[in-house]
């Protein structure tokens, strides 16, 4: 069995947190302040000593071996009826709606390619940001589909106009 080199100030902190709190940080020796707390919170944290819920710091399972105490026992939550009937519920549901999008596989008429060719095609044609808006692709993506792609790769004549002060509309001529 290893021991655990604590310094004092984390023996003390610990020691106190696991006499008189149940576990919970919140105690400092009179001399350790601001930046040396939290230097001692990241020693201990690093060594997995302690633990947090997200706004409070708690001796974890490794704190209590290393000050030789038995680890608490877990105690057991009680199941709520209404959220076990609801998880179930949701699970089902969730695994109906993956088994949908597994057995309808994408195909080149329901591709995000195939969307900007049909947005291109429109009488009023496409504006950059409305084809990123469209497909979740970035700015620059939209623009080298159109050139390799579209052009290079599908043969398709992308024309653009930009009205006086307005974007750049793209169509496919």
């Amino acid at each position: 069995m290893t021991t655990t080199q604590l310094t004092p100030a984390q023996h003390a902190i610990l020691a106190y947190s696991l006499e008189h709190t149940g576990g919970k940080i919140d105690w400092f020796p009179d001399n350790i302040k601001g930046g040396a707390r939290k230097k001692v919170l990241d020693g201990l944290f690093k060594r997995a000593l302690i633990t947090t819920d997200g706004t409070d710091w708690f001796v974890a399972a490794e704190g209590y071996d290393a000050m030789g105490r038995t680890r608490p026992a877990p105690t057991p939550l009680d199941a709520d009826p209404e959220i076990e009937v609801a998880v179930t519920a949701a699970e089902a549901t969730w695994a109906k709606d993956t088994a949908n999008e597994q057995a309808k596989p994408r195909t080149r008429e329901n591709s995000k390619q195939a969307e900007v060719i049909r947005m291109l095609q429109r009488s009023e044609g496409a504006t950059v940001a409305q084809i990123c808006m469209e497909t979740g692709w970035q700015a620059h993506t939209v623009r080298g589909t159109f050139a390799g792609a579209f052009k290079k790769k599908l043969g398709l004549t992308i024309t653009s106009d930009k009205t006086e002060g307005g974007e750049r509309v793209y169509r496919i001529a």
